[in-house]
């Protein structure tokens, strides 16, 4: 395939299933020598703590992870002679054979991994582009693996990318907008290499991606905490592309809340789902990609500036996210009880939600213990669907306090069949049916009930739920669906997504050796084995951020 180039199998991880190991035994996975690296003061975290992960269950309370070096998961690795030795299972081997096909080269240089290579699918459509949210995986893969270049190059070539005028129909996109994936064209005859880029002027819908700038930033931390190369993240080039990006999202409008305005389609979810208004994956990205900034960006005059709009902006989206967006038992009754037509800075129903429009499934769906960040709120609605993406870069982020973060984790186990089912994860739950799918989807036949994004189930966030779960000291759920995974992974050819209420069925439309799929099932893998690699993609949380209030208080407190 164009643009693509075999690699011999190099490093490859060793990493396997640890069923016997003790649930509170994994601290033991975390005694390696620690690399000190000296930060400038232009990388300090402040009051955001990042350095300390709050891992509050097994014993892994503040762990430092100042940089988790690649190359310790390789297979010449010292085989250990405790009981909580590894050994590599027989799917490493073939992710990572996979993995390395799907590179694609500019001008010699590694620059990412197309979104997959299905040989036996009829229309390629833009599955062989690179894709900035698709690279995430396959870009922390590479750095738990010690194998950097290819993230170095990613980053620059999407920067260089971003300075493009970008015009849909006659109008001009922002500035700062990333594009949503990019295509290698090789000519062999001039011997010549061109990227061309995608805004969403050709994508399904021609929606722009709003995650593809923070997963930029997430993913320039990510680079920076693994490698603990410092100069990249201020060179002048990417200070000046995070502020663009910056300038795009914290700009000031009509908006009356904090959280970010959104066309269906602009994120995972790619389609008209019933996501438009304030989609929780946004929101979650959003918060995180501002404190990945928060640390990253000098403190010039600019840069000061910066991080006064964004600190501002954090405490108001942490505020607002954790009072109307969390969902458990006792917000459902309360809800459930709404006075309507309030009026005044004192009315506790600030949405004016009718509780009628509650749907009854939420009822039986809600255990007494647990709770999740819904999907959407906006006036007079609330969009209770689990969205699992947002919920699991909530715990990440630290947008959900230590408690949500377990009372999410709570809910998982709880409804472990809807959510999870026989292949990790559901991506949304529960799926639309009927006619609301008619009236929500515009009848879309690959969002049929079950499948794709109407709750089907995509391996590659086995990634998030494992990285979720070693934050919140719960590796034992993260075993569980890793070795639901290994069951039908490698079977079925890495698929891009499962149908079915239980993800059963491979998905009717999904594209097989999917690269993030493969890519997400590496890093979930890894980082079960050496948890320290959680510090690329974990925040710890901020201690000045004001606590959670109730629904009662005035906002003018």
């Amino acid at each position: 395939m164009d643009g693509t180039k075999e690699m011999g199998l190099k490093n490859v991880s060793s990493t396997c299933s640890i069923s016997e190991m003790d649930d509170f035994d994994l601290s033991r996975l975390l005694d390696k020598p620690r690399l000190n690296i000296e930060r400038k003061r232009s990388f300090d975290e402040r009051s955001l703590s990042e350095l300390s992960i709050g891992l509050t269950r097994g014993g892994l309370d503040n762990y430092e992870t100042t940089y988790s070096p690649g190359g310790r998961s390789g297979f010449d690795t010292p085989a250990s002679s405790t009981r909580n030795s590894f050994e590599p299972h027989p799917m490493v081997a073939d992710a990572w054979e996979a993995l390395r096909r799907s590179i694609v080269y500019f001008r010699g240089q590694p620059v990412g991994t197309i979104a997959a290579i299905d040989h036996a699918s009829e229309e390629i459509l833009n599955y062989d582009q690179v894709f900035v949210r698709d690279f995430v995986p396959s870009a922390l893969a590479f750095l738990m693996n010690g194998e950097p270049e290819i993230v170095k190059n990613f980053l620059m070539k999407t920067l260089y990318l971003q300075g493009w005028e970008k015009r849909i129909d006659r109008f001009k996109l922002g500035e700062g907008a990333m594009p949503a994936s990019f295509k290698v064209l090789h000519d062999p005859i001039r011997k010549t290499d061109t990227l061309i880029a995608d805004f969403g002027e050709s994508a399904i819908g021609r929606v722009a991606p709003v995650d593809s700038g923070f997963w930029w930033i997430i993913l320039l931390r990510a680079y920076t905490k693994s490698t603990g190369d410092l100069s990249l993240a201020e060179t002048p080039e990417c200070q000046k592309g995070m502020k663009l990006i910056l300038t795009l999202c914290l700009s000031e409008g009509f908006d009356t809340f904090p959280t970010l305005l959104c066309a269906d389609g602009c994120s995972m979810i790619d389609r008209r789902m019933g996501i438009y208004g304030y989609p929780i994956e946004i929101q979650a990205l959003f918060f995180m990609a501002l404190r990945c900034a928060l640390s990253m960006l000098k403190h010039d005059t600019e840069g000061k500036e910066f991080i006064e709009r964004i600190s501002k902006r954090l405490h108001a989206l942490s505020y607002h996210m954790r009072s109307y967006f969390w969902l458990d038992f006792q917000q459902l009754n309360d809800i459930y009880r709404y006075k309507t037509e309030e009026y005044s800075h004192t009315a506790v129903n600030k949405f004016n939600v009718i509780p009628d429009s509650i749907p009854d499934w939420v009822f039986d769906f809600m255990p007494t213990r647990g709770g999740y960040f819904i999907g959407n709120v906006s006036p007079a609605r609330m969009d209770f669907r689990w969205f699992a993406l947002g919920n699991c870069v909530a715990i990440l982020s630290s947008l959900a306090t230590p408690e949500q973060s377990m009372a999410i984790m709570d809910l998982i186990e709880s409804r472990w069949e809807e959510l999870v089912g026989e292949m990790p994860l559901k991506i949304a739950y529960p799926a639309i049916e009927s006619h609301d799918w008619r009236i929500v989807t515009g009848c879309d036949p690959k969002n049929t009930r079950w499948s794709y994004h109407n709750g089907g189930s995509w391996p590659v966030l086995l990634w998030m739920l494992t990285a979720a779960c070693i934050k919140t000291g719960r590796p034992q759920i993260a075993r569980r669906a890793i070795d639901l995974a290994e069951t039908r992974l490698l079977k079925d050819s890495w698929p891009e997504y499962y149908d079915g209420k239980l993800g059963k069925f491979i998905g009717k439309q999904a594209r097989k050796y999917q690269t993030w799929s493969i890519a997400g099932y590496l890093v979930a893998k890894m980082m079960l084995e050496d948890p320290s690699h959680l510090g690329m993609v974990s925040l710890e949380e901020d201690k000045q951020m004001k606590p959670v209030m109730k629904r009662s208080s005035s906002w003018t407190c």
